[in-house]
């Protein structure tokens, strides 16, 4: 026969009671599903083909778009958090959520006369991948005008009025179609003698400036010129003259 001076000798201490209480709640609701069991690795993950892109050759007063995939072979959404190109020209559009298995895109456009000779613009991408949290996008080409102006699109001429002062610009046409100068003149007809000839047909055109101006002092004008281009209507070469005149002396 058990007293209960024994009984009370055996039993357990609340704290140990509870405690079990506790852990097979804790248990029951996981068989229940009233308790979620964690995913070992769950995140989403990145992955890019492709992080660059190369225009080539453009010209430099066109929209330029690229679109760069980014798939998700994780197990939870991918977020993009924000994209930040380094220009102000360069317009971003994007998937702001990529499911799991999923591809999202990132759309980049260039404005229109925002980019010159070789350039390179980089966008950066913030993600909410713990392995690949950033990305650099990176755009690059070569543009070059519709007309290019060369060696510039400013003659200058100083020295005596006895020297021939003269400077050459070649106008050279990158239009799909036959380039054609209709016309030019200058504001400075006293001062300078104009001629303009085509050096390769519907492509090329080379513009002279010379020196006529028989007294000394510095001069400035302009010569205007009239194209058939709907683009490039009307091109401008800025002329500065500076004619010093020989000492009483010859020297």
């Amino acid at each position: 026969m058990i007293n209960a001076k024994h009984l009370k000798t055996t039993r357990q201490p609340r704290y140990f009671r509870c405690t079990g209480a506790f852990l097979l709640l804790w248990a029951g609701a996981i068989v229940w599903g009233v308790l979620p069991i964690p995913t070992a690795g769950a995140a989403p993950r990145a992955a890019v083909p492709e992080t660059s892109f190369d225009f080539g050759k453009i010209t430099e007063d066109q929209a330029m778009t690229h679109t760069f995939v980014i798939k998700n072979t994780g197990t939870t959404p991918l977020n993009i958090e924000y994209v930040d190109p380094d220009c102000a020209c360069t317009v971003p559009k994007y998937d702001k959520t990529i499911p799991p298995g999923g591809q999202g895109d990132i759309t980049l456009t260039l404005k229109p006369f925002s980019v010159i000779h070789r350039f390179k613009k980089e966008t950066k991408v913030r993600l909410n991948d713990p392995d690949q949290p950033m990305l650099n996008l990176i755009m690059t080409g070569t543009a070059q005008p519709f007309i290019e102006i060369k060696p510039s699109h400013i003659v200058r001429l100083r020295g005596s009025p006895n020297d021939d002062l003269r400077g050459q610009v070649r106008f050279i046409s990158h239009l799909p179609t036959a380039f054609k100068i209709a016309s030019y003149r200058t504001n400075i007809p006293d001062k300078i003698e104009v001629t303009l000839k085509p050096e390769a047909p519907d492509k090329i055109y080379v513009l002279e400036v010379r020196n006529k101006f028989q007294q000394g002092g510095p001069y400035a004008g302009l010569v205007e010129l009239f194209t058939n281009s709907e683009k490039r209507p009307r091109l401008i070469v800025r002329v500065f003259g500076e004619i010093y005149l020989p000492s009483a002396g010859g020297q």
